[in-house]
């Protein structure tokens, strides 16, 4: 375990990755489900309380992972068996996950012991990890020890927190400064020291594979919806069938506005922009999410299964996909370096026509009928794209690697 080459050749994620990422489609699909329910009781702030919460533990328990395997991947055997403890670990958190969301909805104190043994497993079977690489890679054992070092420490506040039992917001105060703490790690490490030798066409790879585990919820909340109108209605309608068209093809534009971003290609020549890109992919997961969550509350909606009506189920689905557009482009920016004014238009215009949707059910529209005008708001991103923004990007690419 001495770090693998940065500029290795057609470097792709391992079947041990993919194998790993599998845990991480059970995890994600619990908190979105949750997420679903508690929005369609009108819960909003448990809703997004717990979906945040766990969905940083996931996310974050992942991106550690990505970043140690893209610099320290041996496959031997070792290796696998920390994977694997690993991945006992997310099932374990993602069975925690429901028990998060009713403490936080009580209001009294939040139950995360759970959700904590299972991050911990996580983190500790990492640090396990950190530790070989610092004994056996000597040019870098600054870096893993730091690592190790304070991912430990971070491990003893969580249990702390888990065990002590306090209320809601004395808990909410010290798991920010636990989540800024984790958060901090990779940074002073990778600058204060030699840092790691991750692969960046790797890391955007596994970033974009997490992406697509997220939009599965997309496809899951669709057959949700139109399993709850089938049912209520006796048989296929037209709104079915609307829901279908709308819920893939959404799912198919937020695919293809995350792929408008060569961010390997970027990351490659401008390393020093990885922490800002990665961190702002919390916001992507989240959202993306959150909008097959979104499609689970419009089920609920149909089914009369909540107070929301049907502005709410499209406004559930609406705002996480404003969000990931938005955060999309500002990702972008971040990435290259520079703001271009053309995003402005196309994201005025994505913007319009979710005005023009949540609009529409007010007025009485369908639900399947206004999510297939939010549909059109990436599939407008994504035509401004193909005709005109890809001739900014084309020219930005030559001129970083030219």
């Amino acid at each position: 375990m001495v770090g693998r080459d940065p500029n290795q050749a057609h470097r792709a994620a391992s079947p041990l990755e993919l194998l790993f990422d599998l845990a991480f489609v059970l995890a994600i699909g619990v908190a979105a489900d949750e997420l679903a329910h508690y929005v369609a009781e009108g819960h909003i702030a448990a809703a997004l309380g717990g979906f945040g919460f766990a969905m940083f533990s996931i996310c974050w328990a992942w991106i550690n992972f990505t970043w140690f395997a893209s610099a320290y991947d041996t496959d031997d055997w070792v290796y696998r068996l920390l994977t694997m403890v690993q991945v006992i670990g997310v099932v374990v958190l993602a069975i925690g996950v429901p028990r998060l969301f009713d403490s936080i909805d009580e209001g009294q104190h939040i139950d995360n012991q759970l959700l904590v043994i299972g991050y911990v497993i996580m983190r500790i079977a990492l640090v396990a990890q950190w530790l070989r690489a610092a004994r056996q890679d000597k040019k870098r054992r600054a870096t893993a020890l730091v690592y190790a070092k304070y991912i430990a420490l971070a491990q003893i506040g969580w249990v702390v927190v888990a065990l002590v039992g306090l209320d809601f917001w004395p808990t909410v105060l010290i798991a920010v400064v636990l989540f800024a703490l984790e958060a901090t790690v990779p940074i002073f490490a990778e600058r204060k020291t030699t840092g790691t030798p991750w692969h960046a066409h790797h890391i955007a790879e596994r970033y974009a594979l997490l992406t697509i585990i997220a939009l599965g919820e997309g496809i899951f909340g669709t057959v949700a919806a139109v399993s709850a109108i089938v049912e209520e209605t006796g048989g296929w309608t037209m709104e079915p069938v609307l829901v279908i068209v709308a819920g893939i093809g959404l799912t198919f534009g937020l695919w293809w506005n995350y792929f408008l971003i060569p961010s390997g290609r970027v990351l490659a020549q401008r390393r020093g922009r990885q922490w800002g890109w990665s961190y702002g992919h919390f916001v992507i997961f989240l959202s993306v999410a959150a909008t097959g969550g979104g499609l689970h509350v419009a089920a609920y909606v149909i089914e009369g299964h909540s107070q929301l009506g049907a502005v709410g189920a499209v406004l559930a689905v609406a705002i996480p996909v404003l969000i990931f557009c938005t955060s999309l482009f500002v990702l972008y920016d971040f990435l290259v370096g520079a703001f271009d004014p053309f995003h402005l238009w196309l994201g005025g215009g994505a913007l319009l026509l979710l005005i023009v949707a949540v609009t529409m059910a007010a007025a009485g529209a369908s639900i399947g009928l206004s999510l297939i005008v939010v549909m059109l708001a990436p599939a407008v991103i994504v035509v401004g794209y193909e005709t005109i923004g890809h001739r900014h990007e084309a020219a930005f690419l030559q001129s970083i690697e030219g």
